[in-house]
């Protein structure tokens, strides 16, 4: 009998182990690598509707640096997270007219847009640091144009993948 009760008791510690290495391997995961974050509100329409839940990928500007098109989020002064599109890194001159928005004197093309922007923003030039984002439903965002260049140490990741509703999985940024 005792040898049943040692076959038992060895099971339940090499249960107990995969169970505590497996969550922490999730925790490491969900808080350095990934997380889960929920969008709120049609800043991002119509890339992002307001209802979805996408995976963030945190370590990613650890590695590289934000590029033109990411989508990332990030914290902001009122204490919530935004997300927003890339369009200006350090040293860049943005502005917008009649409607459409120029990088370094350039007009950028933005087939993600669903209609032309109302208004103008004077030229800015990128400070070392930060980034320039817009949403993608320009007319009903609350972006640069108005809470500034956003600093670097407040960017949470760059949103990779469309999780839910799962109809809608899918990746994004390229």
């Amino acid at each position: 009998m005792s040898t049943a009760n040692g076959s038992v008791k060895s099971s339940i510690i090499e249960w107990g182990v995969a169970v505590i290495s497996a969550l922490l391997i999730a925790v490491v995961i969900r808080f350095f690598l990934f997380a889960p974050y929920e969008v709120n509100g049609t800043s991002m329409y119509p890339t992002l509707d307001g209802n979805e839940l996408l995976i963030v990928n945190k370590i990613i500007y650890d590695v590289s640096s934000p590029s033109y098109g990411d989508i990332v989020v990030f914290h902001t002064e009122e204490q919530r997270d935004f997300i927003k599109r890339v369009i200006g890194v350090p040293g860049d001159k943005i502005e917008v007219k009649d409607g459409f928005v120029y990088r370094n004197n350039k007009r950028l093309t933005e087939p993600y847009l669903a209609e032309k922007m109302i208004g103008d923003f004077a030229a800015v030039t990128v400070p070392k640091g930060h980034l320039f984002v817009l949403g993608d439903n320009r007319n009903n965002s609350k972006d640069s144009r108005i809470i500034g260049s956003v600093d670097d140490s407040a960017i949470v990741g760059r949103a990779d993948l469309v999780v839910m509703p799962f109809k809608e999985f899918r990746l994004l940024n390229k």
